[in-house]
């Protein structure tokens, strides 16, 4: 904080995840508390901050300070001769310039991008406040298996299925065609409980609501396509503009223990296609995808945790990639 301008507001740009969102929320709260309310700013549908257009609105932007939550590590800096920190537990994949990096990564238990900036903000001033939103996080991320302190008491104050059910509302605005975080973040934002965010008295919480209904119903679809199986390798593929990819990813991977899951979606972004990847086996699905990796993959691709990760690919690239894991007939119209 003592290196960033006091002539213009800080940014923070944050993922669109209720771990994401959370830790925005924290920072931002933390910052107006005392005393540097920031600008906030968060990733749309296909967005990626390491990418030329979101590097040319930093650089327009010009803050004061630059805050990055939950959007990986990777090389290069986003806004050359900003102040720039960044908040993340993904797997690095390089050296972000001379940012100041506060990752999670390799810790054991390994905290989320909103357990993180709770910590700094604990820093900067009295963040008892936010402790539900830290284990909004946690819970949007890990479940609830890591033994952190501060889940156990978010959970005792303030009830674990309250907890679950606000982190299930707040993932769903990314999840639907809109990709819409907004509403999701102002909850976050005015609440002071999941509770409160849960009881309808805000109207952003229909909004959510109606997200969710949405998601629904194209899981209710994708789920009835059954998987291509290919030695170790699963592949399903559909259309649909919701960001339902991972969850049926995370789907068949709880009933195909001993593959690598891939759950691709040609109909999320105009001109791409979208996939993820999970894992029960211990493949590191990092390095499975660098090893598969095709010529011409940009920053949206193979970045994410260990066994859990993704990307997007052009269909040019697609049909290179798909190709080369055995599974030809999935190519796309050029």
């Amino acid at each position: 904080m003592e290196g960033f301008g006091r002539d213009r507001p800080p940014l923070i740009l944050g993922h669109f995840d209720a771990d994401g969102l959370s830790a925005v929320a924290v920072l931002a709260r933390a910052l107006e508390r005392a005393g540097r309310p920031a600008e906030v700013r968060l990733v749309g549908k296909g967005e990626n901050p390491w990418s030329s257009a979101l590097r040319a609105e930093l650089a327009e932007r010009n803050p004061g300070g630059l805050i990055v939550a939950d959007l990986g590590v990777r090389e290069g800096a986003l806004a050359p001769g900003v102040p720039t920190v960044l908040v993340d537990h993904h797997v690095p994949t390089g050296t972000p310039g001379d940012a100041l990096v506060i990752s999670g990564n390799g810790q054991e238990p390994e905290p989320t991008s909103a357990l993180l900036a709770y910590w700094c903000a604990q820093g900067i001033s009295d963040a008892e406040e936010s402790l539900w939103l830290a284990a909004t996080g946690l819970i949007g991320d890990m479940a609830e298996g890591p033994g952190f302190p501060e889940l156990a008491e978010a959970q005792s104050r303030y009830g674990k299925t309250a907890l679950r059910d606000a982190v299930s509302l707040i993932n769903a605005p990314r999840r639907a065609a809109a990709a819409d975080a907004r509403p999701a973040l102002a909850l976050l934002m005015k609440c002071e409980s999941p509770k409160e965010l849960l009881s309808g008295r805000h109207p952003e919480t229909a909004e959510l609501l109606a997200a969710k209904a949405e998601v629904k119903a194209a899981m209710d679809v994708a789920k009835r396509v059954a998987p291509k199986v290919r030695g170790a390798i699963a592949l399903i593929r559909f259309h649909s503009p919701c960001q339902i990819h991972p969850l049926i990813a995370q789907q068949w991977r709880g009933r195909l223990k001993d593959k690598i899951v891939l759950a691709a979606n040609s109909g999320y972004r105009p001109g791409w296609v979208h996939f993820a990847a999970r894992t029960a086996t211990h493949t590191n699905l990092i390095a499975f995808l660098a090893e598969h990796r095709p010529e011409g993959a940009d920053e949206h691709y193979g970045s994410g945790h260990v066994q859990a990760t993704g990307g997007a690919l052009r269909p040019a690239q697609w049909n290179a990639f798909v190709s080369g894991i055995g599974f030809p007939e999935e190519q796309l119209a050029a």
